[in-house]
């Protein structure tokens, strides 16, 4: 087969979203002898079809407005869309891949609109709890709403926000834009002004592998030293560094999948420091309530709500139902969710637009 040299190698538009909401995927590989492409909206890696110039294309059904994951497998080896600087970044490899957006009419809550913006910042700390981290530094990104205002004699009540097991700290913001989202509850008054705090949701690096992540001893490990460096590291250094209330009432804490769980153990656990708690598909099928939890009554009257949200097309849709059968039988104040979706942003982005405003209400 007659080979292109790289100044004769075809340009093209790699992810085409069309009007009706149909994406025209292409990736050029002149040696495979197999591609696919592994799209979010589809319950099934899509093959694709190789023209006689090298460039091999999929056209996806129409989709709804949303933010989609994809990536392609070229003869059994995955691969990211070199034409796409829109990454989603991950810890595992087989995770990685790139982003692309069906706009909607109007814009969605996740995209960029002529909106007031807040600030996202980064900060990196020298950390004693996390193992594993070169130099020991590890890291947690801080969102300020539009109007922040750090010398105001008014605080601001703050939601610690977790990513998922393999995500990075800038998870939320990279995939969930989560901050575009605040953007747009808090220009619609639908929720209240508010910091967002997304730390780096490990204990151990050593937990980033799936025999880890499969131990109990081993998570064991990891959920108590991330509870130790969000405790007396990460909110600490945020209450000296922001304009933030030091009230239970004034935080809250949720997270996605791994993060679920991070946040329903910590939060569950101190009701001095936080009265709002959410999970958004948490892992609880690795989690004993009766032996995990506090006991009934521990948390008295501070817990304003304890939310727990799953797709209906997850594995963990039966645990989840399961735990939140547990909560009401102990009295926690407790709203249970299930929206159509698998475990994917997808489903975490519309949980954070149904969570976030009922935060922080008197």
């Amino acid at each position: 087969m007659a080979m292109l040299s790289a100044d004769t190698l075809p340009t093209m538009n790699s992810h085409e979203v069309h009007a009706d909401g149909r994406i025209t995927f292409r990736y050029v590989d002149q040696r495979a002898e197999k591609v696919l492409l592994n799209f979010e909206g589809t319950a099934q890696p899509l093959p694709m079809t190789r023209s006689s110039d090298g460039i091999w294309t999929a056209t996806t059904p129409a989709q709804p407005p949303q933010i989609y994951y994809y990536s392609f497998t070229a003869d059994g080896q995955p691969r990211l869309d070199p034409e796409n600087a829109q990454l989603k970044p991950n810890f595992i490899p087989a995770y990685r891949g790139n982003l692309v957006t069906v706009p909607g009419a109007t814009p969605q809550p996740w995209e960029p609109a002529d909106r007031p913006h807040g600030v996202v910042h980064r900060h990196t700390y020298t950390t004693t709890c996390v193992t594993g981290l070169p130099g020991n530094q590890s890291e947690y990104i801080v969102y300020t709403p539009p109007g922040y205002d750090a010398m105001a004699s008014t605080v601001y009540p703050v939601l610690y926000l977790l990513h998922g097991w393999s995500d990075f700290a800038v998870g939320w913001i990279e995939v969930g834009k989560a901050h575009l989202i605040m953007d747009t509850l808090i220009a619609d008054h639908r929720a209240v002004p508010m910091v967002i705090v997304m730390p780096l949701g490990y204990g151990e690096m050593s937990f980033l592998s799936f025999e880890a992540w499969d131990n109990p001893a081993a998570r064991a490990k990891h959920y108590a030293a991330f509870e130790r460096a969000l405790l007396t590291e990460v909110l600490p250094q945020v209450e000296r560094g922001y304009a933030v209330s030091r009230q239970a009432r004034d935080r809250a804490i949720a997270g996605l999948s791994m993060g679920g769980r991070e946040s329903l153990t910590v939060g569950l656990h101190h009701p001095e420091l936080f009265a709002w708690v959410g999970s958004f598909s948490g892992s609880v099928d690795q989690l004993e309530a009766d032996k995990a939890m506090p006991s009934p009554g521990y948390h008295g009257d501070a817990l304003r709500l304890v939310w727990v949200a799953c797709g209906t097309d997850e594995d963990g849709i039966g645990p989840n139902r399961q735990f939140t059968t547990w909560l009401k039988k102990n009295n926690y104040p407790v709203t249970a969710i299930e929206t159509p979706g698998a475990h994917t942003y997808m489903v975490w982005r519309e949980n954070l637009l149904a969570f976030a405003p009922l935060l922080f209400r008197k």
